[in-house]
């Protein structure tokens, strides 16, 4: 009963304060002006840190333990795994990755959206993919955002956020796959 009321508890959370406000209940050390959308924080929350400016989005996963290891079961029992997440400051998680156990995310780090993170991430990279590897300089993407992107002043207006959305949406589409 217990379990269940701090369950609910925590949704509570989730949805009356936010993503940060949830994890922090949960246990994770948040820095400031993050956004998180997601409640995935494992069994083990309190082996996670993340830093300042970091934006955690909906579906992510972060696993701090390696559930394969009730397999190796001996006389002595289980055999368990724990290892902790860090994630440094300005980093972007793309949708529905996952974060395996013992990674470290340095500063300046964009995750594109499906990417299996199973090794540490030096500073400055764009990875994607399954398993996640270095596509891309996150400079060379900063540059381009700035350049090409909207941005806060290209929205201000009277309109509707769909009116204003539509208003400077890009109508073009990528290449097609090879």
């Amino acid at each position: 009963m217990r379990k269940l009321f701090r369950k609910i508890y925590g949704l509570f959370i989730y949805y009356k304060s936010g993503g940060v406000a949830y994890a922090r209940y949960l246990g994770a050390k948040v820095g400031k002006d993050c956004r998180i959308y997601t409640t995935f924080f494992g069994s083990e929350p309190f082996l996670i840190t993340i830093g300042n400016k970091v934006t955690i989005t909906l579906g992510v996963k972060l696993i701090t333990h390696d559930g394969a290891a009730w397999l190796a079961n001996d006389e002595k029992g289980r055999r368990y795994r724990y290892q902790k997440i860090v994630i440094g400051n300005e980093v972007f998680i793309g949708a529905d990755s996952v974060i395996m156990p013992g990674v470290k995310i340095d500063d300046k780090v964009v995750v594109a959206a499906g990417s299996v993170v199973t090794k540490s991430i030096p500073e400055g990279s764009v990875v994607a993919g399954v398993p996640a590897k270095i596509i891309g300089d996150y400079g060379a993407l900063h540059i381009k955002m700035i350049q090409e992107y909207v941005s806060d002043k290209d929205f201000v207006g009277t309109k509707n956020y769909k009116e204003r959305v539509m208003e400077v949406t890009d109508g073009s589409f990528k290449k097609y796959m090879d």
